[in-house]
């Protein structure tokens, strides 16, 4: 009885592995397609969250530079409603304006928001995710304040 020869097996290897290469490719699609909308939804997050940050920033601006505190919570709350995008809601308690209304006192802006998971890039997903961001700004020490 021979052996078969090198060429031999390493034919009747190939043959058996046939296939296998798309097999892998076709489990791996699906990771890889999962794993860029993750990327894609956690890089919407940020730019979500970097947004809320600058409309808490810009709403506290705008209430700093007006001459009551009614002006003033009218102002950021004006500024939250138009700067944030449909997908980005804060609710009536989500939006927290405080006011120390005096020279060198500070006005802060306080958002607790949420984006839903379609506004993360999700298509088709249901549910929301919660976003906050404050900030807090001086005001003018030689102004007077009503």
């Amino acid at each position: 009885m021979s052996t078969p020869s090198r060429a031999t097996v390493a034919r009747v290897r190939r043959r058996g592995e046939r296939g296998s290469m798309a097999v892998e490719v076709v489990l791996l699609i699906p990771v890889l397609f999962l794993f860029v909308l993750l990327i894609v939804m956690l890089g919407r997050y940020v730019a979500v969250r970097g947004d809320v940050d600058a409309t808490a920033r810009d709403a506290a601006r705008a209430a700093s530079l007006e001459p009551s505190r009614q002006a003033a919570d009218a102002a950021a709350r004006s500024i939250v409603n138009a700067s944030l995008d449909s997908e980005t809601t804060c609710g009536p308690g989500g939006i927290d304006v405080q006011l120390d209304w005096r020279p060198e006192g500070q006005v802060t802006v306080e958002l607790n928001c949420t984006v839903s998971f379609e506004g993360l890039g999700l298509i088709g997903v249901p549910g929301t995710v919660g976003v906050g961001g404050s900030s807090s700004i001086p005001l003018d020490p030689y102004r007077s304040y009503s």
